[in-house]
């Protein structure tokens, strides 16, 4: 039997669709197989965890299906965030990984995340169009051939929660953490049932919204960085007089602030407080800013003599120029932080407990902690829906002239009072813009024109 398989599910940095249309139990099964022949190992173990949407336990069974027909054997260690796949994968070395999930999306949207050894991730440049083809290879041969003999690998269930605990708190002495009011929102999703149990080993008051399990996230969806989702987290700050709020996404790889007075605090502000932290105990080790990052950042990094290092936007690209050149931490606008003693991975439980540290050390709120950071104006990532992305970056190259220009990802010019960004997206088709300015007025003057210019095109 063969299926349709839509090309477009294979993505810049993951497989996803929308569930049963473009992803279900057949394409799991035949990227399972795919998955272990790109690896190229005999009898490789493979870690397998997903989210709690509604098509994650059919994917999954249909994915574990394939993997061990390839003769593979899968760890699965059960639902699970995007981090602890990518933990478990590192730090038990095992030969690769896929977590099922489609991060912030709707609810009809699923899809893969894949690692090989080390937790180093497989984008469309290290192996996903290789996966694609192998994909359709076998698709072309037939799902259920009977020229193909099944090698039946095993499945083992590995219980991983309480070493990541473990990991993450390492750094730490929990006693010294005052016992903080926080308010956290998981959306309904899977981080609901891995975030409560950090804050078992505080004093913390913890008031948990959304915490209960539900795919179909009935309340908002898993998407923080999208500020009107987070009108529920900013209530309850105020209504308990917490000192912090903290909301994660589908999958758990991000987290974004609110302080005490229900304000959402921009990812950079968290970027430049953790830089100084961080460059603290590590005086003179490099830090990674995207091309969408506030100047703010690196002036933070240069004022606490630490080196600057520019990169590309994206999960893989970030990771790959981190080990490359031993960066110590990156943080992005979106609330995703990496950290190099985390495999170079996404560390959001780090992040949170640095944070909470802080606090309780200085003795000051957060808002107080980030305020010396509020350097400029930044109009934060707006989407635009056009024809050509690459004809409109050249017209705005050619009509912003004098400026320093930076194309690694996109288009970057940067004057001495303002700069933008402006950059296609790899999973969506839009051009995303940024724009920061030393003054408000002139932030929203340059905003308004270039937005006048991309909504007509």
């Amino acid at each position: 039997m063969k299926i349709k398989i839509n090309p477009e599910i294979f993505r810049a940095y993951d497989i996803r669709g929308i569930y049963p249309s473009t992803i279900n139990e057949e394409t799991a099964y035949l990227i399972g197989r795919a998955f272990v022949k790109f690896l190229k190992k005999p009898k490789p173990n493979i870690v397998v965890g997903r989210d709690n949407r509604l098509s994650s336990p059919i994917l999954f069974k249909s994915l574990i299906k394939g993997i061990t027909d390839q003769g593979a054997k899968v760890i699965d260690i059960g639902l699970s965030i995007t981090p602890m796949l990518y933990f478990t994968v590192a730090h038990f070395k095992f030969d690769g990984g896929i977590q099922i999930s489609a991060s912030h999306n709707p609810p009809e949207y699923n899809g893969f995340k894949l690692v090989r050894e080390e937790a180093i991730p497989i984008s469309e440049k290290t192996g996903l169009k290789e996966i694609k083809k192998l994909t359709s290879n076998l698709n072309k041969s037939g799902i259920r051939t009977s020229l193909f003999t099944p090698k039946i690998g095993q499945v083992v269930r590995k219980k991983v929660l309480r070493e990541y605990l473990k990991f993450n708190l390492k750094d730490f002495n929990l006693k010294v953490i005052k016992p903080l009011k926080i308010v956290i929102d998981t959306a309904n999703a899977v981080p609901g049932i891995v975030a409560p149990e950090f804050f078992k080993k505080t004093n913390c008051k913890i008031y948990h919204l959304f915490a209960k399990l539900d795919g179909s996230f009935p309340n908002h969806p898993p998407s923080p960085h999208e500020e009107k989702n987070l009108r529920w987290l900013k209530r309850e700050v105020l209504k308990r007089k917490a000192d912090l709020g903290i909301a994660f996404d589908g999958d758990g790889d991000r987290v974004i602030f609110v302080d005490e007075g229900g304000k959402m605090i921009p990812g950079d502000l968290i970027t430049a407080l953790l830089v100084s932290l961080i460059l603290k105990e590590n005086p003179g080790q490099k830090i990674l800013c995207d091309v969408r990052s506030s100047n703010l950042v690196r002036d933070v990094v240069k004022e606490a003599g630490g080196i600057v290092v520019i990169g590309r936007i994206g999960h893989s690209f970030i990771k790959e120029k981190m080990r490359r050149e031993n960066i110590i931490f990156q943080g992005e606008l979106n609330g995703h932080y990496y950290l190099r003693s985390h495999y170079f991975c996404e560390a959001p439980f780090y992040v949170i407990f640095k944070i909470l540290e802080e606090i309780s050390k200085s003795g000051k709120t957060i808002s107080e902690l980030v305020k010396p950071y509020k350097k400029y104006f930044h109009s934060g990532e707006i989407n635009f829906k056009v024809k050509n992305k690459k004809r409109i970056l050249e017209t705005l190259e050619n009509k912003f002239r004098g400026g320093k220009i930076l194309k690694i990802d996109g288009l970057r010019i940067d004057f001495a009072d303002w700069w933008f960004n402006l950059r296609p997206s790899q999973t969506e088709p839009v051009l995303r813009l940024v724009v920061e300015a030393k003054t408000k007025k002139l932030m929203v003057k340059k905003k308004k024109e270039l937005s006048s210019f991309l909504i007509k095109r």
